[in-house]
């Protein structure tokens, strides 16, 4: 069989190897952090099937204003970034007018209605199924007009065959007796589930793949050159030949996009992290405080504290403001946290209308798209690495490729 190379080894580049290896072939996966360093690393840790609403929707006409100004925002932009992000952001705003908003939404909730089927191969393994904690996410709103605002969403999530409860505020008490008796409306999202260790799955199933032959190379990728019989990786100054290469780089995945014929404005969203050591026990399931932004997930070393967005490049200065609003927020919500021991950066990648780039490059077939995940790359690696595996095989993907496309910008 022929092999085949993999630019990224997070849960997208993981997943695809996974996929890959299943049909017989010989893959070589390449990142010069090792598994799991990037954005997989660092993310809220939660199998979110419901997210079919992107961050570009109608409420940022009316909300972006607060967003900028409010010191409790959960976003932020680095104003020195501001002439690099504008066309990204004038993309963003067209992107979140009705018709757009609801094709993306439309898109999403295609890709995360095959979500769990793509993760079924992975977790019928025991050693893989031991890092799954299945309760439902508990998405929280601390008053009522915040609520109400989110009721169209609510809605378009139903649309999209999302199955929910509502909870008044003793019905969440009752779920989550640790919880301040702040929120007084709450939604229930059924059939999620979360990862008691995103890192340790990932490196349980490399070490898995690796024992049937998967390569990791630690290397940093400079280039991709698609040829009519394969293409080229070229790695710390080495070019290398492939049958296929498969770019999941997460947000650095647009200049090797160029490099193949394909102009994809992808920028980069900052995202954070606090972690509170040993305090799992305080709450049993994802929660999310939406007017804040943030999850707090219960994980085998603590309870993670996870989220905002700030949109400021790939500067690895930390905004102190957001890990203190994190910090703040969470034991706001969670009164019997302590101190957090650690906080933490990575950079997901963002693309205006919220839809990752799945599918062929438009200088090659050989070169695949699986990159642009946003908020979504733990929750959409299964069904991304069959997409994969189907279009290096010539087998039919499980749904139109058609509105993942890159040259749909």
């Amino acid at each position: 069989m022929p092999d085949i190379a993999i630019v990224g080894a997070g849960f997208i580049g993981l997943a695809s190897a996974a996929a890959l290896m299943r049909d017989g072939h010989r893959v070589t996966l390449f990142d010069p952090s090792g598994v799991g360093q990037g954005a997989s690393f660092g993310n809220a840790g939660t199998f979110a099937h419901y997210a079919c609403i992107p961050v570009n929707n109608p409420s940022v006409f009316r909300d972006l204003p607060r967003f900028l100004l409010s010191n409790d925002s959960p976003f932020r932009l680095r104003w020195r970034y501001l002439p690099q992000l504008a066309p990204w952001l004038a993309r963003f705003l067209m992107s979140s007018l009705p018709r757009r908003y609801e094709a993306s939404a439309g898109a999403l909730a295609a890709l995360l209605g095959r979500a769990q089927d793509g993760y079924a191969p992975l977790l019928a393994n025991e050693e893989l199924g031991r890092f799954v904690r299945p309760r439902e996410c508990l998405y929280l709103y601390s008053n009522a007009a915040s609520f109400d605002a989110a009721r169209p969403a609510l809605d378009l999530r139903r649309k999209h065959g999302v199955a929910f409860d509502l909870l008044a505020g003793d019905d969440i008490r009752a779920l989550e007796p640790s919880l301040a008796p702040i929120f007084e409306r709450g939604v229930l999202f059924s059939d999620s589930w979360h990862f008691s260790n995103p890192l340790g799955f990932l490196e349980t199933l490399y070490e898995q793949l690796a024992a049937q032959g998967l390569k990791l190379e630690r290397a940093t990728v400079s280039a991709v050159q698609p040829y009519a019989d394969g293409a080229s990786v070229t790695a710390d100054g080495s070019e290398r030949r492939f049958s296929h290469v498969v770019i999941a780089t997460g947000a650095r995945s647009a200049q090797f996009a160029r490099q193949c014929g394909d102009t994809v404005p992808l920028d980069t969203e900052r995202g954070y992290h606090v972690r509170y050591p040993g305090a799992q026990q305080l709450i049993s399931r994802p929660v999310g405080w939406a007017e804040r932004g943030f999850y707090m997930t219960p994980m085998s070393d603590g309870i993670r504290v996870a989220g905002t967005v700030e949109l400021g490049g790939f500067s690895d200065t930390r905004n102190r403001s957001l890990i203190d609003l994190l910090t703040f927020s969470s034991k706001r919500a969670l009164p019997a946290l302590g101190t957090p021991d650690n906080d933490w950066l990575g950079f997901r990648p963002t693309l205006p209308d919220g839809v990752p780039v799945l599918g062929r490059s438009r200088a090659s077939e050989r070169v695949i798209y699986a990159f642009g995940h946003q908020h979504l790359g733990l929750t959409l690696a299964g069904v991304s690495g069959r997409i994969v595996a189907d279009l290096i095989a010539r087998r039919a993907p499980p749904l139109d490729l058609a509105p993942y496309a890159a040259t749909r910008f």
